[in-house]
């Protein structure tokens, strides 16, 4: 697959544009993800192989992107270890949290062979994707798969009770992390076997806790999720949304690129980043919320940028937003081909 422009960025290659993909590019802001998406519930279309590919490579035609990802979610690790977990219209929820459990690692039960559903949907991806895109595989990072396991429900953004949580259980939260890791290797190792070319650690809640708690508790982990992916040969993203400066501490161990989210300017994160980690990011995605004139002139900022720096895939600082204009997605996917990045 040389002549895959992402995979080309990852290696570090001269390429004559950076590359893009879009988190959550296979959802809603998609017109034909929702008509899918009148058919089927969200797990029938995680689950069966056809739908699940289908729905992955919608957004190679609907916006032109440079790679695929594996449409899935980051509770599967938490489904496979024995929690219940019912995606409602109020959003996810476990039938009972580990807050509300005695012992909860006891509780834990991993079962890997609960993930063999998504293999079968990565063999579909594969064995229908276009050669030259590449599929991305991804799995929530430790403490955001953890918040959500401890609270229940995906509604609260702040997770009250995870903070406590973490505050009164450090030694339990040490042995969750653990578990959770193991199972998230595997996961990963899994998705590797079946063919994706690159993977993705989403820690979409690395700004709940201050840095230090973070760095304490999290960096191991993330160390070892890395290390097992990249022996496997697998380029690894890092996506600690919200650290801010402490995207100075992620080290050429953890990742071969850190994606950025929006608060920080992609010159100020190159910067601070070590200089052999390459980077990935940032539009925010709320700036498709404008017309298409404040957009270009906003997306023309980047282009000094990416003249300069060829280890760079552009990407949103987080997802897209569901009531993002489908429009303005495939204006943004289209300038970043057409522009003259000054290579």
């Amino acid at each position: 697959m040389t002549n895959s422009i992402l995979l080309q960025t990852l290696a570090k290659e001269k390429t004559e544009r950076p590359p893009f993909w879009f988190m959550r590019q296979a959802g809603r802001v998609l017109p034909s993800y929702m008509k899918l998406k009148e058919k089927y519930s969200f797990w029938e279309m995680m689950q069966d192989p056809k739908l699940g590919a289908q729905v992955t490579l919608l957004p190679i035609d609907d916006l032109g992107v440079d790679a695929a990802i594996l449409f899935s979610d980051i509770l599967v690790i938490p489904y496979a270890m024995g929690m219940g977990l019912e995606f409602t219209d109020r959003g996810p929820e476990f039938d009972i949290p580990l807050s509300e459990r005695k012992d909860p690692v006891a509780a834990l039960h991993p079962e890997p062979e609960k993930l063999n559903y998504i293999y079968n949907v990565i063999d579909q991806i594969i064995a229908t994707k276009p050669q030259h895109i590449p599929l991305i595989g991804f799995c929530g990072a430790p403490l955001t798969v953890l918040c959500y396991m401890i609270e229940g429900i995906g509604r609260s953004k702040d997770f009250p009770k995870t903070i406590k949580y973490l505050y009164q259980n450090k030694q339990t939260v040490k042995k969750l992390i653990d578990a959770i890791t193991e199972l998230s290797i595997i996961y990963a190792k899994g998705q590797i076997k079946h063919g994706i070319k690159v993977f993705q650690l989403f820690e979409t809640h690395g700004g709940l806790i201050p840095f230090e708690l973070y760095e304490e508790l999290f960096f191991p982990a993330v160390k070892k999720i890395a290390r097992a992916v990249r022996e496997e040969g697998i380029p690894f993203i890092y996506f600690p949304k919200d650290i801010g400066t402490g995207i100075q501490q992620v080290t050429p161990d953890m990742c071969d690129f850190l994606s950025i989210d929006w608060q920080t300017p992609m010159d100020v994160a190159r910067n601070m980043v070590d200089k052999n980690i390459g980077l990935q990011g940032n539009i925010d995605p709320r700036l498709l919320y404008a017309d298409q004139q404040t957009i270009e002139k906003e997306l023309n900022k980047y282009v000094e940028f990416g003249s300069k720096n060829q280890d760079w895939i552009i990407n949103l600082g987080h997802g897209f937003l569901p009531d993002i204009p489908y429009k303005n997605a495939r204006f943004l996917a289209d300038w970043i081909k057409k522009t003259d990045w000054k290579r």
